[in-house]
């Protein structure tokens, strides 16, 4: 009697990624559940193709750097948001699904206050997401086909993408954040704070914040 192989005996070696390939979306189901909520891997998935990769320390620490300084800057504007962080975003429709380092509905946050369990088709992607030294083209694209008007990706600096007629478009500014220099402010936030700390860098950029901004 054969014994089915379970995706939690495969190991991906951090910093690395495993990538299968003919995995049909109830598979795709199945390895989600197999993998559980509680864990340090991320996903993409496209037209029968899944990436598993598991960051290293140092992404998840710039992450949530960048996280935290999207989520002052935020406040500091006095805008609401919703933080979804990695949560996985799927459509079945589409054969695509990931999982972003970090994410934030802005426009439609009020669209998202409740909400438990995610349906793609009839809610909205979120406005912006981050990812953090990206270098899977399935994953792009996913983030194009699932249409997150937003998107950021850090990788010693940063760029900014815009969707545009189904399309990214790398821009100078952000369409949230208009024109604060967030290319130039988020690498000197993260310089900041991994040489004097994090709590040193965000008191400074708070005043910068309050500084610039009001």
């Amino acid at each position: 009697m054969t014994t089915l192989l379970r995706i939690s005996q495969i190991e991906t070696l951090a910093g690395q990624s495993t990538v299968l390939h003919e995995i049909g979306w109830q598979q795709f189901e199945s390895i989600l559940q197999d993998l559980g909520e509680k864990r340090r891997s991320r996903i993409a998935y496209l037209n029968g193709v899944l990436e598993i990769a598991l960051p290293l320390p140092e992404h998840e620490k710039i992450k949530v750097l960048i996280g935290d300084f999207v989520k002052a800057l935020l406040e500091t504007m006095e805008i609401d948001f919703e933080g979804f962080g990695s949560t996985t975003f799927k459509r079945i429709d589409k054969l695509a699904g990931l999982e972003p380092d970090d994410c934030f509905y802005i426009q439609n946050n009020v669209a998202m206050r409740g909400i438990r369990k995610l349906d793609m088709t009839i809610d909205p992607p979120p406005d912006l997401a981050i990812e953090v030294d990206v270098t899977s083209k399935t994953k792009f694209d996913v983030y194009r086909i699932l249409g997150i008007p937003e998107l950021w990706l850090y990788a010693e600096t940063l760029k900014i993408y815009i969707l545009r007629d189904s399309d990214y478009v790398e821009s100078q500014f952000s369409s949230i954040f208009g024109d604060i220099p967030i290319r130039d402010v988020i690498p000197q936030f993260l310089e900041m704070s991994l040489s004097q700390g994090r709590s040193a860098a965000m008191k400074a950029f708070r005043l910068w914040m309050q500084e610039n901004l009001s």
